[in-house]
């Protein structure tokens, strides 16, 4: 037997207008997404899996989830399991998301999207031909400094833009004692491009729109690392740095430096330039990358003031976790698509175009080459 109903009375009863989650992936799936499901008022965590099922037991008693499961085909085959969220490594996202589908749930997947752009174009039509809403959690289009920054944009504050730069620069792989796992194999969907790579190109085209032709660089600085059994020193093949130049589709320039690798880099910054003004959105946090976001900008040469953040945009809770406000901002589009029938940016589409983009910086790097990156809807068709 791979379930066990833990305590079928120890939840919440489950009004109507609720939506039972069933969380598949418990690292960071149980320090996010299981605060901000049982925070939202339209969900209700009702099942929890892990591969080992006597953890899935463990997790479930301690926050009182009714079912564990070590089998995904028997979390999403739960009757009381409308929408599953998927907070596994990337390699384990396509046939998890895949069984999830065909038992005609709804899905919330953690980033990167899938391994490639074809398994995630897939995942993109198979999710629309079982009707059912597909979520991606790109939390930054939820932080309220971003979306200021998207209202004076779409405003026209900075006029015809001249330059975007953006600098993402943090130490959470710079120890190279740190063990070597998925994340250390290109394989498995490991590295920075993944990592942060794949919210950099989702935010892109929210704020600016999609990208023409990119060139990349990745490198790996740290070209070993210690397995966590045996010691050995073990291969990483997967990138821990992204050098990208992008040319946006309005023909704006965009450069663009990611690392994990980078101790006290300065953090997240995007700066944009435009022949009327500047805007400059960055965080120097290191330890969480969604707290400490603020915003400057500046016309006409003047120097750069701090903007307010309007109340409306504030998040309604913050959490001493950074993640989980803005986690539960993508929940509640991942909700209101559900109830609309009609997925929500951002979406699986979003997913696809992430994923896309992160392939052509593969396929870049390889051939030492500028490369085309083919229009949406035209890729979503082929």
């Amino acid at each position: 037997m791979v379930s066990t109903n833990v305590n079928p009375t120890s939840a919440k009863p489950r009004s109507r207008s609720q939506i039972g989650v069933a969380m598949i992936g418990t690292g960071f799936g149980q320090k996010v997404h299981l605060p901000g499901f049982q925070a939202h008022d339209r969900t209700q965590v009702v099942a929890v899996y892990h591969r080992d099922l006597a953890q899935a037991r463990a997790i479930a008693e301690a926050h009182q989830i009714p079912h564990a499961c070590s089998s995904v085909a028997e979390i999403a085959a739960l009757p009381e399991v409308q929408a599953v969220s998927i907070s596994t490594p990337p390699f384990l996202h396509y046939d998890m998301a895949q069984t999830v589908l065909q038992a005609g749930k709804h899905i919330l997947l953690e980033k990167p999207t899938t391994l490639s752009a074809t398994e995630a174009k897939n995942l993109y039509h198979f999710a629309a031909n079982q009707q059912a809403i597909a979520a991606l959690d790109f939390e930054f289009r939820c932080v309220p400094a971003w979306q200021r920054l998207a209202e004076l944009l779409a405003e026209g504050y900075v006029g015809e833009t001249r330059l975007i730069k953006i600098d993402w620069l943090v130490s959470s792989r710079a120890d190279a004692t740190r063990p070597w796992n998925w994340y250390a194999q290109r394989e498995k969907g490991g590295g920075a491009l993944g990592a942060i790579g794949s919210h950099a190109f989702d935010y892109i085209a929210w704020l600016f729109g999609p990208i023409q032709r990119l060139s990349a660089r990745l490198s790996t600085s740290i070209p070993a690392r210690p397995d966590p059994r045996t010691g050995e020193q073990k291969t990483v093949d997967a990138d821990d740095t992204c050098m990208l130049m992008l040319e946006l589709a309005n023909g704006t320039p965009c450069q663009v430096c990611l690392s994990s690798v980078t101790y006290q880099g300065r953090g997240h910054w995007i700066e944009v330039y435009g022949d009327r003004g500047t805007l400059v959105l960055g965080s120097n946090n290191q330890k969480d990358y969604v707290h400490g976001f603020q915003l400057w900008a500046s016309q006409g040469g003047q120097p750069l003031s701090l903007v307010e953040i309007p109340k409306r945009l504030e998040f309604p809770k913050t959490y001493l976790d950074g993640r989980i406000a803005p986690f539960m901002g993508v929940v509640d589009r991942w909700v209101q698509g559900i109830d609309q029938r009609a997925a929500i940016a951002p979406s699986l589409r979003e997913g696809v175009y992430s994923q896309l983009l992160m392939d052509l910086t593969q396929q870049s790097h390889t051939a030492g080459t500028w490369v085309e990156v083919p229009d949406l809807e035209q890729f979503l068709a082929s």
